[in-house]
Protein backbone atom coordinates (compact mmCIF):
# COMPACT_ATOMS: atom_id res chain seq x y z
CA UNK A 1 0.00 0.00 0.00
CA UNK A 2 1.47 3.56 -0.97
CA UNK A 3 2.03 6.17 1.63
CA UNK A 4 -1.04 8.69 1.92
CA UNK A 5 0.02 12.11 0.73
CA UNK A 6 0.24 14.50 3.19
CA UNK A 7 0.84 18.63 2.34
CA UNK A 8 3.22 19.55 5.14
CA UNK A 9 1.56 23.30 5.75
CA UNK A 10 0.54 22.82 2.27
CA UNK A 11 2.97 22.60 -0.59
CA UNK A 12 4.82 24.89 1.19
CA UNK A 13 7.87 24.07 -1.07
CA UNK A 14 6.54 26.13 -4.07
CA UNK A 15 4.08 28.50 -1.94
CA UNK A 16 4.31 30.35 0.96
CA UNK A 17 3.44 27.95 4.09
CA UNK A 18 -0.31 28.19 5.35
CA UNK A 19 -1.62 30.08 2.99
CA UNK A 20 -4.80 29.81 0.86
CA UNK A 21 -2.16 29.43 -1.99
CA UNK A 22 -0.24 26.81 -0.70
CA UNK A 23 -3.41 24.65 0.41
CA UNK A 24 -5.12 24.74 -3.35
CA UNK A 25 -1.81 24.02 -4.88
CA UNK A 26 -1.52 21.19 -2.60
CA UNK A 27 -4.97 19.55 -3.64
CA UNK A 28 -3.90 20.60 -7.43
CA UNK A 29 -0.86 18.47 -6.92
CA UNK A 30 -2.72 15.50 -5.45
CA UNK A 31 -2.02 15.71 -2.01
CA UNK A 32 -4.17 12.94 -0.40
CA UNK A 33 -4.03 15.47 3.23
CA UNK A 34 -3.35 18.63 4.50
CA UNK A 35 -1.66 19.53 7.17
CA UNK A 36 -1.85 22.97 9.47
CA UNK A 37 -0.72 23.78 12.70
CA UNK A 38 -3.89 25.91 15.03
CA UNK A 39 -3.09 28.76 17.77
CA UNK A 40 -5.51 30.95 18.78
CA UNK A 41 -5.26 35.00 18.92
CA UNK A 42 -6.47 37.12 21.23
CA UNK A 43 -9.88 37.44 20.74
CA UNK A 44 -10.40 33.46 20.31
CA UNK A 45 -9.66 32.69 16.96
CA UNK A 46 -8.27 29.01 15.26
CA UNK A 47 -5.31 30.56 12.83
CA UNK A 48 -2.78 28.38 10.99
CA UNK A 49 0.62 29.67 12.23
CA UNK A 50 3.34 27.62 13.27
CA UNK A 51 5.39 29.94 14.74
CA UNK A 52 4.58 31.72 18.19
CA UNK A 53 5.36 34.49 16.53
CA UNK A 54 4.54 35.84 13.20
CA UNK A 55 7.97 37.70 12.59
CA UNK A 56 8.91 35.16 10.11
CA UNK A 57 6.02 34.57 7.42
CA UNK A 58 4.59 37.81 7.67
CA UNK A 59 4.61 41.41 7.28
CA UNK A 60 4.07 42.27 11.01
CA UNK A 61 5.57 41.41 14.39
CA UNK A 62 4.31 40.24 17.57
CA UNK A 63 2.78 37.10 19.60
CA UNK A 64 0.04 35.20 18.16
CA UNK A 65 -1.96 35.25 20.91
CA UNK A 66 -1.55 38.78 21.63
CA UNK A 67 -2.90 40.08 18.57
CA UNK A 68 -6.48 40.29 17.30
CA UNK A 69 -8.06 38.56 14.22
CA UNK A 70 -7.92 42.49 12.73
CA UNK A 71 -4.98 42.45 13.43
CA UNK A 72 -3.68 39.33 11.82
CA UNK A 73 -5.69 39.69 8.76
CA UNK A 74 -3.56 42.95 7.93
CA UNK A 75 -0.85 41.23 7.31
CA UNK A 76 0.93 39.61 4.10
CA UNK A 77 1.74 35.78 4.89
CA UNK A 78 3.17 35.22 1.54
CA UNK A 79 5.39 37.74 0.36
CA UNK A 80 8.50 36.19 2.14
CA UNK A 81 7.87 33.36 -0.20
CA UNK A 82 8.06 35.62 -2.88
CA UNK A 83 10.00 33.42 -5.77
CA UNK A 84 13.18 34.29 -7.87
CA UNK A 85 12.69 34.06 -11.43
CA UNK A 86 13.64 30.71 -13.25
CA UNK A 87 16.61 31.42 -15.17
CA UNK A 88 19.81 33.76 -14.42
CA UNK A 89 19.03 35.73 -17.32
CA UNK A 90 15.69 36.57 -16.04
CA UNK A 91 17.10 37.70 -12.80
CA UNK A 92 19.69 40.34 -14.63
CA UNK A 93 16.78 41.55 -16.62
CA UNK A 94 14.00 41.43 -13.76
CA UNK A 95 16.05 41.37 -10.40
CA UNK A 96 13.19 40.90 -8.14
CA UNK A 97 11.67 38.09 -6.78
CA UNK A 98 8.01 37.39 -8.37
CA UNK A 99 5.09 36.66 -6.27
CA UNK A 100 3.80 33.39 -5.64
CA UNK A 101 0.32 34.07 -5.05
CA UNK A 102 -1.98 36.61 -5.65
CA UNK A 103 -2.49 38.86 -2.29
CA UNK A 104 -5.38 37.15 -1.66
CA UNK A 105 -4.48 34.46 -1.16
CA UNK A 106 -1.31 34.27 0.64
CA UNK A 107 -2.93 36.43 3.73
CA UNK A 108 -4.42 35.22 7.02
CA UNK A 109 -5.44 31.87 6.72
CA UNK A 110 -8.07 30.86 9.75
CA UNK A 111 -8.54 27.23 10.48
CA UNK A 112 -12.16 28.18 9.16
CA UNK A 113 -10.88 29.60 5.91
CA UNK A 114 -9.25 25.93 5.60
CA UNK A 115 -12.33 23.64 6.58
CA UNK A 116 -14.04 25.43 3.75
CA UNK A 117 -11.85 24.89 0.99
CA UNK A 118 -11.50 21.23 2.02
CA UNK A 119 -15.59 21.31 2.21
CA UNK A 120 -15.45 22.44 -1.46
CA UNK A 121 -12.68 20.27 -2.87
CA UNK A 122 -13.62 18.52 -5.96
CA UNK A 123 -12.35 15.58 -4.11
CA UNK A 124 -11.98 14.01 -0.53
CA UNK A 125 -9.18 15.41 1.30
CA UNK A 126 -8.19 14.65 5.17
CA UNK A 127 -6.81 17.46 7.40
CA UNK A 128 -4.39 17.17 10.17
CA UNK A 129 -4.94 19.87 12.40
CA UNK A 130 -1.74 19.92 14.63
CA UNK A 131 -2.65 22.26 17.77
CA UNK A 132 0.65 24.13 19.13
CA UNK A 133 1.34 23.93 22.70
CA UNK A 134 2.76 25.55 25.08
CA UNK A 135 0.31 28.11 24.88
CA UNK A 136 -1.10 30.70 26.83
CA UNK A 137 -4.82 29.16 26.44
CA UNK A 138 -3.54 26.09 27.23
CA UNK A 139 -6.93 23.51 26.40
CA UNK A 140 -8.67 25.85 25.02
CA UNK A 141 -7.08 25.15 21.50
CA UNK A 142 -8.55 22.00 21.51
CA UNK A 143 -11.48 22.97 22.97
CA UNK A 144 -11.85 25.59 20.16
CA UNK A 145 -10.75 22.30 17.90
CA UNK A 146 -13.63 20.40 18.79
CA UNK A 147 -16.38 23.18 18.24
CA UNK A 148 -15.24 24.55 14.80
CA UNK A 149 -15.05 21.29 13.64
CA UNK A 150 -18.56 20.56 15.02
CA UNK A 151 -20.00 23.35 12.87
CA UNK A 152 -18.53 21.12 9.72
CA UNK A 153 -20.37 17.99 10.85
CA UNK A 154 -16.28 16.58 11.45
CA UNK A 155 -15.89 16.52 15.18
CA UNK A 156 -18.18 13.06 15.51
CA UNK A 157 -17.62 10.46 12.75
CA UNK A 158 -19.14 7.31 12.63
CA UNK A 159 -15.95 5.79 13.41
CA UNK A 160 -12.21 6.83 13.43
CA UNK A 161 -11.85 4.93 9.69
CA UNK A 162 -14.43 7.09 8.40
CA UNK A 163 -12.81 10.59 9.91
CA UNK A 164 -11.99 12.85 7.71
CA UNK A 165 -9.86 14.86 10.30
CA UNK A 166 -6.62 13.67 12.43
CA UNK A 167 -5.94 15.79 15.56
CA UNK A 168 -2.09 16.19 16.13
CA UNK A 169 0.51 17.40 18.86
CA UNK A 170 3.80 16.31 20.44
CA UNK A 171 1.60 17.06 23.66
CA UNK A 172 0.91 14.72 25.07
CA UNK A 173 -1.55 16.44 27.63
CA UNK A 174 -2.97 17.96 24.42
CA UNK A 175 -3.45 14.60 22.87
CA UNK A 176 -5.22 13.19 25.87
CA UNK A 177 -7.63 15.78 26.40
CA UNK A 178 -8.68 15.57 22.81
CA UNK A 179 -9.31 12.19 23.23
CA UNK A 180 -11.12 13.06 26.38
CA UNK A 181 -13.47 15.29 24.07
CA UNK A 182 -14.17 13.25 21.24
CA UNK A 183 -13.30 9.87 21.39
CA UNK A 184 -13.86 8.58 17.50
CA UNK A 185 -11.70 11.63 16.49
CA UNK A 186 -8.42 9.64 15.58
CA UNK A 187 -5.34 11.54 17.16
CA UNK A 188 -1.45 11.27 16.44
CA UNK A 189 1.04 11.86 18.62
CA UNK A 190 4.26 13.79 17.38
CA UNK A 191 7.83 12.42 18.40
CA UNK A 192 11.15 14.13 18.28
CA UNK A 193 12.30 11.37 20.37
CA UNK A 194 11.40 8.41 21.28
CA UNK A 195 11.32 7.22 25.43
CA UNK A 196 12.96 3.64 25.71
CA UNK A 197 9.55 2.67 27.33
CA UNK A 198 7.97 2.96 23.87
CA UNK A 199 10.58 1.70 21.49
CA UNK A 200 8.59 -1.65 21.63
CA UNK A 201 5.73 0.48 18.94
CA UNK A 202 3.55 0.92 21.69
CA UNK A 203 0.99 4.21 22.31
CA UNK A 204 -0.87 5.19 25.32
CA UNK A 205 -4.79 3.76 24.68
CA UNK A 206 -5.47 7.84 23.80
CA UNK A 207 -3.48 7.74 20.84
CA UNK A 208 -3.94 5.90 17.62
CA UNK A 209 -1.13 6.63 15.36
CA UNK A 210 2.47 7.72 16.19
CA UNK A 211 4.40 10.32 14.70
CA UNK A 212 7.63 10.18 14.34
CA UNK A 213 10.29 12.55 12.50
CA UNK A 214 11.86 11.42 9.79
CA UNK A 215 15.42 11.84 11.64
CA UNK A 216 13.89 8.46 13.79
CA UNK A 217 13.73 6.57 11.59
CA UNK A 218 17.12 6.48 9.73
CA UNK A 219 18.06 5.68 13.15
CA UNK A 220 15.73 3.14 13.79
CA UNK A 221 14.09 1.99 10.30
CA UNK A 222 12.45 -1.29 12.40
CA UNK A 223 10.08 0.82 14.93
CA UNK A 224 7.31 1.20 11.58
CA UNK A 225 7.56 -2.86 11.69
CA UNK A 226 7.53 -3.25 15.21
CA UNK A 227 4.25 -0.25 15.61
CA UNK A 228 2.31 -2.04 13.12
CA UNK A 229 2.64 -5.29 14.74
CA UNK A 230 0.79 -3.36 17.65
CA UNK A 231 -1.98 -1.97 15.17
CA UNK A 232 -0.37 1.74 15.27
CA UNK A 233 0.27 3.12 11.89
CA UNK A 234 2.87 5.56 11.26
CA UNK A 235 3.03 9.25 10.44
CA UNK A 236 6.26 10.25 9.65
CA UNK A 237 7.24 14.00 9.06
CA UNK A 238 9.24 16.36 7.06
CA UNK A 239 9.67 14.19 4.04
CA UNK A 240 11.60 16.03 0.92
CA UNK A 241 14.85 14.14 0.05
CA UNK A 242 14.17 11.51 -2.63
CA UNK A 243 16.26 9.06 -0.35
CA UNK A 244 13.90 9.40 2.74
CA UNK A 245 10.66 9.32 0.61
CA UNK A 246 11.88 5.63 -0.41
CA UNK A 247 12.95 4.57 3.34
CA UNK A 248 9.22 5.79 4.09
CA UNK A 249 7.90 3.74 1.02
CA UNK A 250 9.75 0.34 2.08
CA UNK A 251 9.41 0.68 5.92
CA UNK A 252 5.10 0.95 5.13
CA UNK A 253 4.87 4.29 6.62
CA UNK A 254 0.91 4.93 6.37
CA UNK A 255 1.20 8.94 6.57
CA UNK A 256 3.73 10.75 4.76
CA UNK A 257 4.32 14.43 5.10
CA UNK A 258 6.29 16.36 2.69
CA UNK A 259 6.60 20.30 1.62
CA UNK A 260 6.27 19.28 -2.12
CA UNK A 261 3.17 16.74 -2.72
CA UNK A 262 3.66 17.15 -6.82
CA UNK A 263 7.31 15.69 -6.26
CA UNK A 264 6.71 13.13 -3.76
CA UNK A 265 3.32 11.44 -5.69
CA UNK A 266 5.92 11.21 -8.48
CA UNK A 267 8.42 9.36 -7.10
CA UNK A 268 5.77 7.03 -5.20
CA UNK A 269 4.41 6.54 -8.77
CA UNK A 270 8.12 4.97 -9.54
Amino acid sequence: MQPVVVAHRGASAHRAEHTLAAYALAIEQGADGLECDVRLSRDGHLVCVHDRRVNRTSTGRGVVSELELADLAGLDFGGWHDELPPSADDLIREPVAVPSARPTERGLLTLTDLLGLIVDAPRPVTLFVETKHPVRYGGLVEAKLLATLARYGLARPASKQDSRVLMMSFSARAVRRMHRYAPRLPTVLLRDSISPMRRDGSLPPWADVTGPGVHLLRADPDYVARAAARGVATYCWTVDDPADIALCQRLGVRYLATNSPVATRRQLAG
